[in-house]
């Protein structure tokens, strides 16, 4: 069983970060527990933020402690190592959502073929792949809900800000975008979080 706590863990320094993985990468197991214990509630939020389903992110989460493994040769001292843990966590949550998105269109391609070529009276072509996240009325809408309400990309700044309590600069640059266009997200997020009675 496992169990994901969301909220500020303790974080290792990057110093104390650049020698787990330079022990990882010596063939000893035991940083990575510490780095799991430290970190599983961030890489969660971070994960969770892009795909949007507590079940998936669970396991996407854990699968991405066995790839940190895999990875630490690839890591590089002094790069900041919220921003790079981030970006593989981001990673990751996208590929699982276009391989379940061509997964979803190849199911529907064939019902299609085997149903005439339509699906509840419409054709493959008629049809566009959605979230299956069920929406819920705005008067019931938790913390949780409310996040489902802002895009894919501003849920994950306000994670990695809020959750991951990482600066502009860090987040951008584990995005790999402008610190303007990070802000402007984290901002925009902000106003439609109010607009839920959230601060």
């Amino acid at each position: 069983m496992r169990i994901f706590t969301v909220g500020k863990e303790k974080s290792l320094t990057d110093s104390e970060f650049d020698e787990s993985m330079l022990r990882m990468q010596q063939g000893d197991r035991a940083p990575l527990k510490n780095i799991y214990q430290d970190y599983i509630g961030f890489i969660y939020s971070v994960v969770f933020s892009v795909v949007g389903s507590k079940e998936n992110a669970e396991d996407i989460s854990a699968d991405f402690f066995i790839r940190l493994w895999e990875q630490s040769s690839k890591y590089r001292p002094g790069t900041g190592h919220k921003a790079w843990m981030s970006r593989i966590a981001h990673n990751m949550s996208v590929d699982f959502l276009r391989k379940r998105k061509r997964e979803s269109l190849t199911d529907e391609m064939e019902s299609a073929t085997d149903d005439d070529s339509s699906i509840n009276g419409k054709t493959i072509y008629d049809m566009e792949i959605t979230n299956p996240v069920e929406d819920e009325v705005i008067s019931n809408l938790s913390l949780q809900q409310a996040l489902k309400a802002l895009s894919e990309d501003e849920r994950v700044v306000i994670n990695m800000k809020i959750m991951g309590d990482m600066t502009f600069k860090s987040i951008a640059e584990a995005l790999g975008q402008s610190m303007g266009t990070v802000t402007w997200r984290y901002q925009s997020a902000l106003r439609k979080l109010r607009k839920f009675g959230y601060e």
